[in-house]
């Protein structure tokens, strides 16, 4: 397990983004919102989910990180546990929330996902994103951390063909974070998580962060 470095491996681990008390207040407000489910896609639109998204932009640590003028696109919450557990395959994050459809050949996968609208971006516009995971619960060995391969940010768009090849024998690094620290990272990185084996619970607000303005006449859900 390491903390990477973020412009050559593709990710980083920051600790102590919230506090306890900050955490905790989230996991109660969280699950009034989205119930028993696993998780969802849609939390941007809620006040608190807001809130989290400028505190993480107003830290320091991670603010560097981000693309200037940066814009709060996206929140999904996972919520792992022995009762809501699954595993990942290594693979990249290639779709985007947007408005609408817009008719240009470097626009694929178009999809809709609890009523929001997807696109499959090109490296262009993927290499422009920071995705920031706020962990509310401590994400020890057993609790189903990611495991990235670093530097593969830099690899442009891969095939899922060609995924086995890149990580050869490689099982990735280990992101381990405590309560209230973040993981950031680029979405092209690849990527993978198991399933958790302890008793605990791993919930995750996945904040995606990107350029106030997009190409291809395309605009964010939230603009």
């Amino acid at each position: 397990m390491t903390t990477g470095n973020f412009d050559s491996d593709g990710y980083t681990v920051i600790p102590g983004v919230l506090t306890e008390a900050e955490c905790d207040d989230a996991g109660k407000v969280v699950v009034d919102a989205v119930g028993k489910s696993g998780g969802s896609r849609n939390l941007l639109d809620m006040n608190w989910c807001a809130r989290i998204a400028r505190k993480i932009q107003g830290d320091p640590r991670i603010a560097g990180l981000l693309p200037a003028e940066a814009v709060a696109v996206q929140c999904t919450y996972f919520s792992k546990s022995l009762r809501t557990n699954w595993l990942v395959p290594m693979h990249q994050d290639l779709s985007i929330p947007v408005q609408e459809e817009v008719d240009a050949p470097e626009l694929k996968g178009w999809s809709r996902k609890e009523g929001q609208l997807y696109v499959q971006a090109p490296p262009s516009v993927l290499q422009s994103l920071v995705a920031v995971r706020v962990h509310i619960d401590h994400c020890g060995v057993a609790d189903g951390p990611l495991r990235v391969l670093p530097g593969t940010h830099l690899l442009g768009r891969v095939e899922q063909s060609g995924v086995a090849e890149i990580a050869g024998d490689s099982s990735g690094e280990l992101c381990l974070v405590a309560k209230g620290g973040c993981l950031a990272m680029r979405p092209l990185l690849l990527h993978a998580s198991s399933k958790a084996s302890g008793s605990s619970k791993r919930r995750v607000l996945h904040y995606v962060f990107g350029p106030r303005a997009l190409p291809f006449g395309l605009r964010w859900r939230h603009e």
